[in-house]
């Protein structure tokens, strides 16, 4: 039986779809992003630890679950992805254009910055 490879991304569709059948889909939503980043906006329900501390911090970051990872724009969270599954994170993705593509395409009352 051969294992099928977790895609290193999930689009904002695909994530909206996972939050709203949670039993279906458990999961951690981690924010990569500055502290004063998470100050203006975030996504109800995650977890931060920014980019510079997640090497430090990988005790904190579950490698049995599902993980959607997410920054302003999604660079940063699919540089931290890239990292994390070179750690044997296999189930980690980047959240595709990040906190701003969620806020313009699934939730507008999360503010742009």
């Amino acid at each position: 039986m051969t294992s099928v490879a977790v895609p290193m991304e999930i689009d904002p569709v695909q994530y909206s779809a996972w939050r709203n059948q949670p039993e279906a889909h458990p999961h951690v939503l981690l924010d990569i992003r500055e502290p004063w980043e998470h100050a203006q906006t975030q996504i109800a329900g995650d977890v931060l630890i920014p980019m510079n501390e997640v090497p430090q911090r990988m005790a904190e970051i579950p490698a049995d679950q599902d993980l959607i990872v997410y920054c302003h724009h999604g660079v940063r969270s699919f540089q931290v992805v890239y990292y994390l599954r070179q750690q044997g994170y296999t189930r980690a993705r980047s959240l595709s254009g990040g906190i701003a593509r969620w806020s313009a395409e699934i939730d507008s009352t999360v503010p742009e910055y």
